[in-house]
């Protein structure tokens, strides 16, 4: 089975103490209205944190400061697996416009389940809810 390797972002309001973190609608494809972290593939050469940075500037018109990586997801689609790194972050400048998605929410703790995630990025709604947590 074909591997696929991404980067995903956790935007926050603080990485220090996250109690917002932003999500966004797939605009296309086969998941189209589901919801994920933004992020993309991570093209040969580059670090994920390196193709991290590119998709955002790409996706939202935004810069952001990638922090400390918080979980990896390994998870089996039906056509691929998928390996994706999932950063924390924080806006450095922009002001996130929707290039590719269709919609974007702020999530707190409490409405993190209010969306309908993508299988893979499911699995991380859990360890963020920790990470909230713990602040």
């Amino acid at each position: 089975m074909k591997t696929i390797k991404v980067a995903a972002a956790i935007i926050c309001d603080d990485m220090k103490a996250p109690a917002r973190i932003f999500a966004t609608a797939k605009g296309y494809g086969e998941f189209k209205g589901q919801w994920e972290f933004p992020g993309g593939k991570v093209e040969a050469g580059e670090s994920s944190k390196e193709a991290l940075m590119r998709e955002i500037r790409e996706e939202l018109d935004t810069e952001i400061t990638v922090g400390r990586l918080l979980h990896t997801i390994e998870y089996d689609y039906p056509a691929f697996h998928l390996s994706m790194d999932c950063f924390l972050a924080e806006v450095r400048e922009g002001g996130l416009v929707l290039k590719e998605a269709e919609a974007a929410r702020w999530l707190t703790k409490d409405t993190l389940y209010d969306v309908q995630w993508l299988p893979a990025d499911l699995s991380l709604i859990a360890v963020i809810e920790k990470e909230m947590e713990r602040n």
